[in-house]
Protein backbone atom coordinates (compact mmCIF):
# COMPACT_ATOMS: atom_id res chain seq x y z
CA UNK A 1 0.00 0.00 0.00
CA UNK A 2 1.34 3.34 -0.98
CA UNK A 3 1.48 5.30 1.82
CA UNK A 4 2.93 8.42 0.83
CA UNK A 5 0.51 11.50 0.83
CA UNK A 6 1.16 14.72 1.13
CA UNK A 7 0.19 16.62 3.34
CA UNK A 8 -1.61 20.15 2.57
CA UNK A 9 0.50 22.00 4.95
CA UNK A 10 3.47 20.84 2.36
CA UNK A 11 2.21 21.90 -0.12
CA UNK A 12 3.99 25.50 -1.51
CA UNK A 13 1.42 27.48 -4.35
CA UNK A 14 3.91 27.94 -7.35
CA UNK A 15 6.09 31.07 -7.14
CA UNK A 16 5.59 31.63 -3.45
CA UNK A 17 9.11 30.30 -2.87
CA UNK A 18 10.78 32.65 -5.01
CA UNK A 19 8.94 35.75 -3.98
CA UNK A 20 9.21 35.11 -0.25
CA UNK A 21 12.92 35.28 -1.14
CA UNK A 22 12.75 38.14 -3.07
CA UNK A 23 10.45 39.78 0.03
CA UNK A 24 13.29 39.01 2.65
CA UNK A 25 16.15 40.27 0.60
CA UNK A 26 14.58 43.43 -0.58
CA UNK A 27 14.77 45.27 2.95
CA UNK A 28 18.33 43.80 3.17
CA UNK A 29 19.23 45.43 0.21
CA UNK A 30 17.49 49.26 1.31
CA UNK A 31 19.74 49.32 4.45
CA UNK A 32 22.68 48.96 2.42
CA UNK A 33 22.37 52.33 1.37
CA UNK A 34 23.81 51.79 -1.75
CA UNK A 35 21.76 54.71 -3.27
CA UNK A 36 22.24 57.97 -1.39
CA UNK A 37 19.00 60.42 -1.61
CA UNK A 38 19.65 63.39 -2.74
CA UNK A 39 20.78 65.98 -0.10
CA UNK A 40 17.90 68.26 1.57
CA UNK A 41 17.50 71.61 1.11
CA UNK A 42 19.30 74.52 2.23
CA UNK A 43 17.06 75.43 4.72
CA UNK A 44 17.41 72.27 6.42
CA UNK A 45 20.77 73.01 7.32
CA UNK A 46 20.96 76.10 8.28
CA UNK A 47 18.39 75.20 10.91
CA UNK A 48 20.55 72.19 12.34
CA UNK A 49 23.70 75.17 11.75
CA UNK A 50 21.28 76.93 14.52
CA UNK A 51 20.86 74.18 16.69
CA UNK A 52 24.71 73.31 16.63
CA UNK A 53 25.80 77.07 17.42
CA UNK A 54 23.39 77.45 20.14
CA UNK A 55 24.27 73.93 21.92
CA UNK A 56 27.99 75.12 21.86
CA UNK A 57 28.16 78.89 23.22
CA UNK A 58 29.99 78.11 26.63
CA UNK A 59 27.55 78.49 29.88
CA UNK A 60 30.73 81.72 30.75
CA UNK A 61 29.18 84.07 28.85
CA UNK A 62 26.69 86.12 30.35
CA UNK A 63 23.84 85.81 27.65
CA UNK A 64 24.70 82.44 27.10
CA UNK A 65 20.97 81.41 27.97
CA UNK A 66 19.14 83.91 26.10
CA UNK A 67 21.07 83.15 23.09
CA UNK A 68 20.40 79.34 23.70
CA UNK A 69 16.96 80.19 23.18
CA UNK A 70 17.21 82.55 20.75
CA UNK A 71 18.82 80.43 18.04
CA UNK A 72 16.89 77.41 18.99
CA UNK A 73 13.72 79.50 18.12
CA UNK A 74 15.00 80.25 14.64
CA UNK A 75 16.16 76.71 14.03
CA UNK A 76 12.28 75.47 14.83
CA UNK A 77 11.25 78.25 12.37
CA UNK A 78 13.75 77.46 9.59
CA UNK A 79 12.25 73.39 10.26
CA UNK A 80 8.67 74.49 9.94
CA UNK A 81 9.72 76.56 6.66
CA UNK A 82 11.43 73.20 5.48
CA UNK A 83 9.03 70.84 6.07
CA UNK A 84 5.96 73.13 5.40
CA UNK A 85 7.73 74.06 1.87
CA UNK A 86 10.07 71.40 0.59
CA UNK A 87 9.03 68.61 2.28
CA UNK A 88 5.25 68.58 2.91
CA UNK A 89 5.61 66.63 6.34
CA UNK A 90 2.71 67.77 8.22
CA UNK A 91 3.85 65.63 11.71
CA UNK A 92 7.31 67.57 11.31
CA UNK A 93 6.16 70.88 10.60
CA UNK A 94 3.79 70.23 14.26
CA UNK A 95 6.56 68.91 16.53
CA UNK A 96 8.80 71.80 15.42
CA UNK A 97 5.86 74.52 16.17
CA UNK A 98 5.50 73.23 19.32
CA UNK A 99 9.48 73.78 19.90
CA UNK A 100 9.31 76.97 18.20
CA UNK A 101 6.30 77.68 21.00
CA UNK A 102 8.03 76.55 23.73
CA UNK A 103 11.92 78.12 23.17
CA UNK A 104 9.98 81.32 22.00
CA UNK A 105 8.09 81.91 25.58
CA UNK A 106 11.80 81.06 27.25
CA UNK A 107 13.50 83.36 25.04
CA UNK A 108 10.90 86.45 26.08
CA UNK A 109 10.71 85.53 29.62
CA UNK A 110 14.93 85.83 29.75
CA UNK A 111 14.73 89.15 27.57
CA UNK A 112 12.21 90.32 30.18
CA UNK A 113 14.50 89.01 33.32
CA UNK A 114 17.27 91.49 31.89
CA UNK A 115 15.57 94.43 31.46
CA UNK A 116 16.97 97.86 32.93
CA UNK A 117 15.41 98.56 36.36
CA UNK A 118 14.07 101.62 36.96
CA UNK A 119 15.08 103.15 40.61
CA UNK A 120 13.37 105.91 42.38
CA UNK A 121 15.13 109.58 41.61
CA UNK A 122 15.47 109.73 44.99
CA UNK A 123 16.79 106.30 45.81
CA UNK A 124 19.17 105.98 43.41
CA UNK A 125 21.91 107.72 45.09
CA UNK A 126 21.18 105.64 47.93
CA UNK A 127 21.80 102.23 46.19
CA UNK A 128 24.47 103.09 43.94
CA UNK A 129 26.62 104.13 47.30
CA UNK A 130 25.34 101.43 49.65
CA UNK A 131 24.53 98.55 48.06
CA UNK A 132 25.27 98.62 44.15
CA UNK A 133 29.29 98.29 45.59
CA UNK A 134 27.91 94.73 47.31
CA UNK A 135 26.34 93.52 43.66
CA UNK A 136 22.94 93.58 45.37
CA UNK A 137 20.51 93.67 42.02
CA UNK A 138 18.26 96.37 41.12
CA UNK A 139 15.03 94.10 41.11
CA UNK A 140 16.25 92.80 44.63
CA UNK A 141 16.81 96.35 45.91
CA UNK A 142 13.61 97.55 44.24
CA UNK A 143 11.51 95.16 46.27
CA UNK A 144 13.19 95.89 49.26
CA UNK A 145 12.31 99.38 48.87
CA UNK A 146 9.04 98.65 47.33
CA UNK A 147 6.66 96.74 49.31
CA UNK A 148 6.74 97.99 52.88
CA UNK A 149 8.74 101.30 53.51
CA UNK A 150 7.65 105.01 52.49
CA UNK A 151 10.17 108.21 52.65
CA UNK A 152 8.96 110.23 55.29
CA UNK A 153 9.97 114.37 56.04
CA UNK A 154 10.72 116.53 58.80
CA UNK A 155 11.59 119.69 59.23
CA UNK A 156 14.22 121.88 60.57
CA UNK A 157 13.84 121.10 64.81
CA UNK A 158 11.23 118.28 65.05
CA UNK A 159 12.70 115.03 66.42
CA UNK A 160 12.75 111.84 65.02
CA UNK A 161 12.90 110.05 68.18
CA UNK A 162 12.97 111.20 72.38
CA UNK A 163 14.95 110.12 74.48
CA UNK A 164 12.62 107.44 77.07
CA UNK A 165 9.32 107.83 74.81
CA UNK A 166 9.75 106.79 71.39
CA UNK A 167 9.62 103.05 71.28
CA UNK A 168 12.60 101.24 69.20
CA UNK A 169 10.44 98.45 67.90
CA UNK A 170 8.56 100.20 65.20
CA UNK A 171 10.68 101.07 62.29
CA UNK A 172 14.20 101.26 60.73
CA UNK A 173 15.42 104.30 58.84
CA UNK A 174 18.00 105.52 56.27
CA UNK A 175 18.73 109.26 55.74
CA UNK A 176 18.20 110.03 52.39
CA UNK A 177 18.65 114.01 52.75
CA UNK A 178 19.67 116.25 55.22
CA UNK A 179 21.42 116.15 58.49
CA UNK A 180 20.56 115.24 61.80
CA UNK A 181 22.23 115.27 65.28
CA UNK A 182 21.82 112.77 68.28
CA UNK A 183 21.80 113.63 72.13
CA UNK A 184 21.99 111.94 75.48
CA UNK A 185 20.71 114.16 77.83
CA UNK A 186 21.96 117.42 76.38
CA UNK A 187 24.76 116.32 75.54
CA UNK A 188 25.77 116.01 71.67
CA UNK A 189 27.38 112.96 70.40
CA UNK A 190 27.15 112.72 66.67
CA UNK A 191 25.88 113.79 63.20
CA UNK A 192 23.66 111.72 60.92
CA UNK A 193 24.76 112.18 57.54
CA UNK A 194 23.10 111.15 53.92
CA UNK A 195 22.86 107.43 52.87
CA UNK A 196 23.42 105.94 56.83
CA UNK A 197 21.18 104.31 59.12
CA UNK A 198 19.30 106.68 62.12
CA UNK A 199 18.71 103.98 64.23
CA UNK A 200 21.22 100.89 63.35
CA UNK A 201 22.60 100.39 67.34
CA UNK A 202 18.32 100.26 68.54
CA UNK A 203 18.47 97.80 65.53
CA UNK A 204 20.57 95.49 66.50
CA UNK A 205 19.61 95.90 70.45
CA UNK A 206 15.97 95.18 69.86
CA UNK A 207 17.03 91.93 68.13
CA UNK A 208 17.45 90.61 71.60
CA UNK A 209 15.36 92.66 73.69
CA UNK A 210 11.48 94.10 72.89
CA UNK A 211 9.68 96.87 74.17
CA UNK A 212 12.62 99.29 74.71
CA UNK A 213 12.46 102.98 73.93
CA UNK A 214 15.17 104.97 72.76
CA UNK A 215 18.13 106.29 74.84
CA UNK A 216 18.81 109.82 72.87
CA UNK A 217 17.32 112.22 71.23
CA UNK A 218 17.51 112.46 67.26
CA UNK A 219 16.73 115.90 65.96
CA UNK A 220 16.78 117.32 62.24
CA UNK A 221 19.15 119.61 62.02
CA UNK A 222 17.97 120.70 58.34
CA UNK A 223 15.09 119.99 56.19
CA UNK A 224 15.47 116.15 56.49
CA UNK A 225 13.86 113.08 53.89
CA UNK A 226 14.39 109.75 55.46
CA UNK A 227 13.56 106.15 54.19
CA UNK A 228 11.47 104.57 56.33
CA UNK A 229 10.99 100.29 56.44
CA UNK A 230 8.34 98.75 58.87
CA UNK A 231 10.39 96.73 61.62
CA UNK A 232 8.50 94.20 61.51
CA UNK A 233 7.81 93.31 57.77
CA UNK A 234 11.15 94.10 57.11
CA UNK A 235 12.72 91.53 59.58
CA UNK A 236 9.77 89.23 58.32
CA UNK A 237 11.34 89.85 54.07
CA UNK A 238 15.15 89.55 55.58
CA UNK A 239 14.15 86.10 56.96
CA UNK A 240 13.31 85.10 53.25
CA UNK A 241 16.11 86.81 51.41
CA UNK A 242 19.13 85.14 52.67
CA UNK A 243 21.89 87.35 50.94
CA UNK A 244 19.79 90.58 51.44
CA UNK A 245 20.00 89.67 55.52
CA UNK A 246 23.71 89.18 55.35
CA UNK A 247 24.42 92.32 53.46
CA UNK A 248 21.99 94.00 55.82
CA UNK A 249 23.90 92.60 58.95
CA UNK A 250 27.14 93.89 57.32
CA UNK A 251 25.54 97.05 56.31
CA UNK A 252 24.22 97.78 59.99
CA UNK A 253 27.82 96.45 61.41
CA UNK A 254 29.60 99.30 59.31
CA UNK A 255 27.24 101.90 60.29
CA UNK A 256 27.94 101.37 63.79
CA UNK A 257 31.75 101.41 63.47
CA UNK A 258 31.15 104.76 61.75
CA UNK A 259 29.37 106.18 64.39
CA UNK A 260 31.56 105.19 67.09
CA UNK A 261 34.52 107.23 64.89
CA UNK A 262 32.05 110.09 65.02
CA UNK A 263 31.70 109.73 69.05
CA UNK A 264 35.73 110.38 68.79
CA UNK A 265 35.45 113.10 66.74
CA UNK A 266 32.29 114.94 67.34
CA UNK A 267 32.88 117.36 64.31
CA UNK A 268 33.44 114.66 61.47
CA UNK A 269 31.77 116.21 58.42
CA UNK A 270 30.18 114.15 55.70
CA UNK A 271 33.16 114.10 53.29
CA UNK A 272 35.44 112.87 56.11
CA UNK A 273 32.78 109.79 57.12
CA UNK A 274 33.40 108.84 53.65
CA UNK A 275 37.02 107.97 54.14
CA UNK A 276 36.29 106.03 57.29
CA UNK A 277 36.17 103.08 54.87
CA UNK A 278 40.05 103.21 53.86
CA UNK A 279 41.18 104.16 57.51
CA UNK A 280 41.38 101.13 60.34
CA UNK A 281 38.30 100.00 62.33
CA UNK A 282 37.66 100.56 65.54
CA UNK A 283 35.02 97.57 65.50
CA UNK A 284 36.61 96.53 68.49
CA UNK A 285 35.31 99.24 70.63
CA UNK A 286 32.59 99.70 72.99
CA UNK A 287 28.87 99.33 70.78
CA UNK A 288 27.17 102.52 70.50
CA UNK A 289 24.43 101.24 72.10
CA UNK A 290 26.53 100.66 75.41
CA UNK A 291 27.31 103.72 75.14
CA UNK A 292 24.35 105.25 74.53
CA UNK A 293 22.95 103.50 77.69
CA UNK A 294 25.43 104.36 80.16
CA UNK A 295 27.21 107.28 79.68
CA UNK A 296 24.47 108.73 82.35
CA UNK A 297 25.88 105.94 84.60
CA UNK A 298 29.33 107.07 83.51
CA UNK A 299 28.36 110.71 84.77
CA UNK A 300 26.16 113.02 84.77
CA UNK A 301 28.80 116.20 83.67
CA UNK A 302 30.59 117.51 81.27
CA UNK A 303 33.43 116.24 83.16
CA UNK A 304 32.28 112.76 83.00
CA UNK A 305 31.52 112.70 79.22
CA UNK A 306 34.73 113.70 78.36
CA UNK A 307 36.34 111.28 80.51
CA UNK A 308 33.91 108.60 78.54
CA UNK A 309 35.19 110.16 75.10
CA UNK A 310 38.79 109.63 76.37
CA UNK A 311 38.51 106.58 77.84
CA UNK A 312 36.63 104.67 74.39
CA UNK A 313 39.74 106.07 72.18
CA UNK A 314 42.69 104.36 74.14
CA UNK A 315 44.28 101.64 72.44
CA UNK A 316 44.21 99.39 75.86
CA UNK A 317 40.20 99.81 76.23
CA UNK A 318 39.47 98.87 72.56
CA UNK A 319 41.74 95.71 73.28
CA UNK A 320 39.71 94.91 76.24
CA UNK A 321 36.62 95.66 75.05
CA UNK A 322 36.77 93.74 71.92
CA UNK A 323 35.19 90.81 73.16
CA UNK A 324 32.21 92.34 74.37
CA UNK A 325 31.42 94.66 71.35
CA UNK A 326 31.64 91.20 69.29
CA UNK A 327 28.53 89.60 72.30
CA UNK A 328 27.05 93.01 72.17
CA UNK A 329 26.30 93.28 68.89
CA UNK A 330 27.10 89.61 67.17
CA UNK A 331 28.95 90.56 64.73
CA UNK A 332 29.93 88.27 62.06
CA UNK A 333 33.05 87.32 61.09
CA UNK A 334 32.57 88.62 57.63
CA UNK A 335 31.88 92.37 59.05
CA UNK A 336 35.31 92.18 61.36
CA UNK A 337 37.61 91.12 58.06
CA UNK A 338 36.00 93.68 56.18
CA UNK A 339 36.37 96.77 58.70
CA UNK A 340 39.07 95.96 60.49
Amino acid sequence: MNTTAMSPLAVTPLGFGPDLKNATLDPLNETACENWKEIHHLVFHVANICFAVGLVIPTTLNLHMILLRGLLTIGCALFIIWATLYRCALDIMIWNFVFLVVNLLHFIYLVYKRRPIKIEKELSSLYKRMFEPLHVPPELFQRLTGQFCNIQTLKTGQAYAAEDKTSVDERLSILLKGKMKVSYRGHFLHNIYPCAFIDSPEFRSTQMNRGEKFQVTIIADDNCKFLCWSRERLTYFLESEPFLYEIFKYLIGKDITNKLYSLNDPTLNDKASKKIDRQPSLCSQLSVMQMRNSMASTSDSEDGLQMFLRGTSSASSLRNNQQEFYNAYGVSRLQHDVFC
